[in-house]
């Protein structure tokens, strides 16, 4: 992160305190969290209140290190000789998740890229041309949102399968749900969706469109629920299924629930199918490490100082929910599962004794939250059938073991960093998924059986590739996401 395109990015997002560090104390995330998608970035995606009792807040100046008044207090951060901030640790009170939802400034709101037309993919000389056009549309988009909201250097800007290959990608989906429906539950039961974190909505216009085109007696039984935490999405998802007269056409069948599907309460004995597309990489996930010695884990908390710098911190004492991901993880995978240091115990110890060696090893990331995912689809969608896709390895990740990559972008260029202790609300912070071990996962708490394969392979089953090849034969839909996989159930 010493670039000088980094350096001027972080010296002017920290050219003013963050607005939660003036006038208090910093609060303690109780554990590294990580998070993303339509509301930009939260380093503290998920907090629990573990009977901690709230402390007020007793005003401390910030120290300005030295620094000249009309300098920023950004500063390259390093782990040679880090300041000792354990006083600090034992003293800063918890952050609980009620008073975590209280907070409006952060994190800030990415917008979601919109190619308009869709691709003419059949006319395109190869992928060349394809990602030449792909960089017109998105100059063309930026400049729109430039004259409609003036300039913003810092704005986050990202893209989906869904919106790049519309409206094939939808319909890919749309016949693989059509054909499993009529081999399954029809005609005793409805079509019924389930869709979470649906972004502008494109994906389930797509749908409902092929439907009602393609199989009028399905689409008169089918009903389609967007489950969004986002208000802001909410409302425009609304108002594309309004935009249109054909879209309109569409508004009796569709229903928008604005609430996280980790609030869920209400029980759905139905079958039905469950969308969760490109959702996994910004759910939340706790930062491990292990003592090489004796294999504990160890659980990472961040510090967040009155400077709003962040320094990490792992105590031996899990939280009950990081304990059950161990435990569930090992059972349903007989542990056999990646582990960020050597299995070898000789190994182990030679390790320790080599010049400079840390005392704990690289950090892994376990995903807790999918582990909450599927509790809640094991109890109140008992009849649910996933289909989900993500990335299944990221380059440019940090550090560590399915560690996320973490970027932003400055300028209309992309900037990755080299650590998830960034200023919330600027960066995007996706975690690769493990199917292997995701699969796993689910099986062992819904009981239920799956299917994993490539993102390529979904598609050459299900969509119409001629309408995605170009002419000298490369197809987009099936090359572009090549380290995507999809989770089934069957």
């Amino acid at each position: 992160m010493d670039s000088p395109i980094v350096s001027q990015l972080f010296r002017q997002l920290f050219r003013h305190r963050p607005h939660g560090c003036q006038g208090q104390l910093p609060r303690l995330g109780n554990a590294l969290r990580a998070g993303g998608g339509v509301g930009g970035v939260e380093l503290y995606n998920r907090r629990r209140n573990h009977g901690h009792q709230t402390r007020s807040y007793v005003a401390r100046p910030s120290r300005d290190r030295g620094m000249k008044t009309n300098e920023s207090r950004w500063q390259q951060r390093t782990h040679i000789l880090p300041e000792d901030r354990t006083a600090e640790f034992a003293e800063y009170p918890y952050i609980t998740l009620p008073e975590l939802k209280q907070r409006t400034e952060r994190p800030r709101k990415a917008v979601i890229f919109s190619p308009g037309e869709p691709f003419d993919f059949t006319s395109m000389r190869d992928e060349i041309e394809f990602q030449s056009v792909l960089g017109e549309r998105y100059t063309e988009f930026e400049d729109l949102l430039d004259d409609s909201e003036g300039d913003n250097p810092t704005r986050q800007l990202w893209h989906t399968p869904t919106e790049l290959f519309r409206p094939y990608y939808g319909e890919a989906i749309a016949r693989y749900l059509v054909s499993n429906y009529r081999l399954t539950t029809y005609p005793y039961h409805d079509l019924l969706l389930y869709e979470m974190g649906a972004g502008r909505g494109t994906l389930m216009l797509n749908i409902l469109d092929y439907i009602r085109e393609v199989d009028p007696q399905v689409y008169a039984r089918t009903k389609y629920n967007i489950i969004e935490i986002s208000s802001s999405l909410a409302a425009l998802q609304n108002h594309h299924l309004l935009s249109s007269a054909a879209s309109r056409g569409h508004a009796d069948k569709v229903e928008i629930i604005n609430r996280s599907i980790f609030d869920w309460d209400q029980y759905v004995p139905s079958p039905c199918f469950f969308l969760a597309m490109e959702v996994f990489d910004n759910f939340s996930h706790d930062g491990i490490r292990y003592d090489v010695t004796t294999e504990e884990p160890l659980q990472g908390h961040v510090l967040v100082d009155g400077d709003g710098d962040f320094y990490e911190f792992y105590v031996r004492e899990l939280d009950p929910i990081a304990a059950r991901f161990f435990r569930v993880r090992h059972a349903a995978t007989g542990g056999n599962y990646p582990k960020p240091y050597p299995s070898n115990a000789m190994l182990r110890y030679l390790s320790t004794k080599m010049p400079f060696a840390a005392n704990l090893s690289d950090p892994e990331f376990i995903p807790t939250r999918l582990m909450q995912f599927f509790d809640v689809l094991e109890k109140y969608f008992p009849g649910h059938r996933l289909v989900t896709s993500d990335f299944d390895w990221l380059p440019q990740a940090v550090k560590g073991l399915n560690a996320p990559v973490v970027q932003t972008r400055y300028h209309r260029r992309m900037v990755p960093v080299t650590t998830p202790l960034v200023h919330q609300g600027y960066f995007d912070i996706l975690f690769p998924t493990d199917f292997r071990i995701t699969e796993a996962l689910y099986r062992a708490i819904t009981g239920k059986l799956t299917r994993v394969m490539s993102h390529g392979d979904f598609m050459a089953k299900w969509a119409y590739v001629e309408d995605t090849e170009t002419r000298s034969g490369e197809n987009p839909l099936i090359s572009h996401y090549s380290n995507a996989s999809v989770l089934v159930t069957v």
